[in-house]
């Protein structure tokens, strides 16, 4: 294993990625772009797309070019097809930012990047297909943690922690430098993203992330030893973020809402209902991901039986039936009117009072009008309209 060149190709990551993001949120504040409506200028948000791209830039600039100096060793094609699959799914990101894309398009794209990064690692055709399916459902899983503050990135590092423990547990070089990377640009990139966030990873930042992590993970399932329980201890250190995307389907499932509408109904959401601070949300996050992390990556050394995998799993489960008492949309306007008592008759409207009749104005014998009464009260006696 290449220690001192995964470790300069994290230091680089780090670098790239903080010098990039504090550029970007300088030169957005300065140009005026970015800014929220009606928000404060110390507090503005930057474009999304632009706090996305520091990471992406910063990761794969770095993990190219330490897969370039050999720092993945045998396993350099693997990570170039990785590279190249999350790159595409940076740049549909980027461009979903700029102009949504319907769902059909987002999951055919990121279907095509995910064949070809298992095709370039060489794995078989039906763990191939597996994989594909894995990749694109972590990858949108990874992409809903975008709904606060530092939540995504506290996250993404702590699965990416526990992936780079997997492949050192090994001593294998290529599955270990993408989430050596990962890890490193994401704790640069949370510097910024901190709450109260400077920059935020948006879509092109959130499945670059979602993508490099699972497709890590399938690339140290495919080159694990026969004796590593990969397949129980590897699925683990996804859980938090299957099971924010369990909770919000069900959430929508049970009030009969659009299943691909957005909403406030997120693991981050419902904690923030139960005055749970930003940062506290994100603390929280980190902490249910570490738990899992952790039992996966000793599950996968072989130090804890393989059936304990299954406890995070069966936490999170819980957890998410706890999160569904929390109420997450707005209820209904009450009006003033009662509920009929059963078996009584509904009340009926009282019947409306009969219009007055028009008051016909008295005539002359001739059929004229007669003139009305003086405004002095005084009654016109004799006199009438025709004064001929």
């Amino acid at each position: 294993m290449n220690v001192l060149g995964i470790i300069a190709s994290a230091v680089a990551a780090l670098f790239i990625t903080v010098v990039l993001a504090k550029g970007v949120r300088r030169t957005a504040l300065r140009s005026g772009i970015g800014r929220e409506p009606g928000a404060r200028p110390s507090r503005a948000g930057v474009v999304r797309r632009l706090g996305g791209a520091t990471v992406v830039i910063g990761v794969g600039t770095a993990a190219a070019a330490g897969s370039g100096l050999g720092a993945a060793g045998d396993g350099g094609r693997a990570v170039t097809g990785l590279l190249a699959g999350a790159g595409i799914v940076a740049a549909l990101g980027l461009v979903h930012e700029v102009r949504p894309l319907g769902v059909p398009l987002r999951t055919a794209v990121q279907t095509a990047a995910a064949t070809l990064a298992v095709c370039l690692a060489g794995l078989s055709p039906v763990a191939g297909v597996l994989a594909v399916i894995w990749i694109v459902l972590v990858t949108q899983a990874f992409a809903l943690l975008d709904t606060s503050d530092g939540a995504l990135a506290t996250v993404g590092a702590v699965t990416a922690a526990g992936l780079l423990a997997c492949a050192a547990v090994d001593g294998r070089s290529g599955p270990a430098l993408l989430p050596a990377a990962l890890l490193a640009g994401l704790i640069g990139f949370l510097l910024h993203n901190w709450h109260p966030a400077r920059i935020r990873p948006g879509a092109s930042a959130s499945l670059f992330t979602g993508f490099v992590l699972a497709s890590s993970g399938a690339l140290i399932l495919a080159a694990a030893p026969p004796e590593r329980a990969a397949w129980a201890a590897l699925p683990v250190l996804a859980t938090v973020a299957l099971a924010d995307t369990a909770l919000v389907l069900a959430s929508r499932r049970r009030a009969s809402r659009p299943l691909l509408q957005d909403g406030g109904d997120h693991i981050a959401h419902r904690l923030r209902r139960i005055r749970v601070t930003v940062p506290g949300t994100a603390v929280v996050l980190g902490l249910w991901a570490g738990v899992a992390v952790t039992i996966g990556t000793l599950v996968y050394a072989g130090v804890l039986h393989p059936a304990l995998a299954l406890v995070p799993p069966a936490g999170s489960a819980l957890a998410v039936l706890a999160l569904l008492r929390i109420p997450a949309y707005a209820a209904p306007p009450r009006t003033g009117t009662r509920r009929p008592v059963p078996g009584t008759p509904a009340p009926t409207a009282p019947p409306a009072p009969p219009a007055p009749a028009a008051a016909v104005p008295a005539r002359t014998p001739a059929g004229r009008p007669t003139v009305p009464p003086p405004p002095t009260g005084r009654p016109a006696v004799g006199v009438t309209a025709d004064r001929s």
